[in-house]
């Protein structure tokens, strides 16, 4: 993985549609930076929101 993630990124690695990851994005606690017009998502900050977000299985 690149050191920063865009959204078409961010929706490969969690299987999902780009517009859903445009969402996320969007989401108060979702790790981001602004780079002029540029949304991008820092790897390392992006692993530790996802492990955060893994729980113990679907019940």
């Amino acid at each position: 993985m690149p050191l920063f993630l865009n959204a078409e990124t961010v929706a490969k690695v969690l299987g999902v549609a780009p517009s859903t990851a445009y969402e996320l994005m969007h989401e108060a606690d979702f790790p981001t930076l602004k780079v002029g017009n540029r949304i991008v998502v820092p790897k390392e900050q992006f692993i530790v929101w996802v492990q955060h977000h893994t729980e113990g299985g679907i019940q």
